[in-house]
């Protein structure tokens, strides 16, 4: 509580100096403040300690985004948080995990988002309601209704027409038995600065609005935007003895898309229970083409230029990105926080 009013007292302080030395200590009084809750988040051995530090983040975060000219402010939070900012700076998104004692995962997120007609950023707080939502791959959701994860990855792309798309990959570990990673189109509404999360944007998959990977706590599963092969089958007619016959011509392809492993129960008879599921060996991809995500079965991540089908180094598997320690007695995984992805002060 004292730090607390220390720091409040440090924020009138300031706005007595010059604008630009104000902005920067105004900024960096917050950072300190919420670096020290984010500790407590990942360290804490009591849950209540953990959770209200988490609350009182999110609350800090939020006055800090609606600050003059905050939306420059590269946040620095180290490991645990994940701070995402659009290219073309139309948003940033920060989100990070909290775990309860029971293993249980919750997210936290704030975004920042462009509005075009007041020329300024409007703040959203992201409400986690993942244990609410049925038919979440077929669910548009507004930031009081997320489908909470920690943001890893943000997808550019852009159509023939020039038109911008954004895509997320996020990760969550929802208990001790299950871990979930998405792939999650992320669009406005119409004149608004509101976001949405999920799009159908999947061809030939008309009622996904995300994809959704469900499997086993111990499985390491990889969702990855990166420049990888595929192999492509195209028909074409040739004569032969005097006819026309079609003829399938198959070859690789290197192309930007989001990989991912193909995953499937490990114990025959146990389909549906997700804590049994694990990669299967296969790789399929989505690319993007025309505005839409195309989903292609064939692909194979290597860490090396070799085509499809020759000896090669597999893409590595890692270990999943903002997984907390958890404190149940009978829990294998040991460790702090990892997987950070704070940004550098402008």
């Amino acid at each position: 509580m004292l730090r607390r009013l220390l720091s409040i007292a440090l924020i009138f302080m300031v706005m007595a100096v010059p604008s630009k030395a104000q902005d920067k200590s105004l900024m960096e009084a917050y950072q300190t403040d919420m670096v020290d809750l984010f500790a407590k988040v990942r360290q804490s051995d009591d849950e209540s300690v953990r959770l209200a530090a988490a609350d009182e983040a999110a609350a800090m975060l939020e006055e800090a985004m609606q600050q003059e000219k905050s939306f420059n402010w590269n946040w620095k939070f180290g490991d645990g948080v994940s701070v995402l900012t659009a290219p073309d700076r139309q948003f940033k998104i920060v989100t990070w995990p909290v775990v309860r004692d029971n293993g249980e995962y919750r997210c936290y997120g704030l975004m920042q988002s462009y509005n075009s007609k007041t020329e300024t950023y409007d703040v959203y707080r992201l409400v986690d309601k993942s244990d609410e939502i049925m038919n979440a791959e077929e669910s548009v959701l507004p930031p009081e209704q997320w489908y909470g994860v920690v943001y890893q990855e943000l997808v550019v792309t852009t159509d023939a027409k020039n038109n911008g798309y954004y895509t997320l990959i996020g990760w969550s570990g929802i208990d001790n038995l299950v871990q979930r990673k998405v792939i999650e189109p992320l669009t406005f509404r119409p004149g608004s600065s509101k976001p949405q999360f999920g799009a159908p944007m999947f061809r030939k998959e008309k009622n996904l609005r995300r994809i959704v990977f469900e499997y086993s706590r111990n499985a390491m599963v990889n969702v990855h935007y990166d420049q990888q092969r595929y192999k492509v089958t195209e028909n074409r007619k040739e004569k032969v003895n005097g006819r026309q016959v079609l003829v399938q011509d198959s070859h690789d392809q290197l192309a930007q898309m989001i990989i991912f492993d193909e995953i499937a129960t490990m114990i025959p008879g146990m389909e549906g229970l997700t804590q049994y599921y694990v990669p299967t060996g296969t790789e399929k991809a989505y690319l993007f083409v025309d505005g839409k995500w195309e989903l292609h079965d064939e692909a194979q991540g290597r860490a090396s230029e070799t085509k499809l089908n020759k000896e090669f180094a597999p893409l590595p598997k890692k270990a999943p990105a903002y997984r907390m320690k958890n404190r149940t007695a009978n829990d294998t995984d040991k460790g702090s926080a990892e997987g950070g992805n704070s940004e550098s002060e402008e």
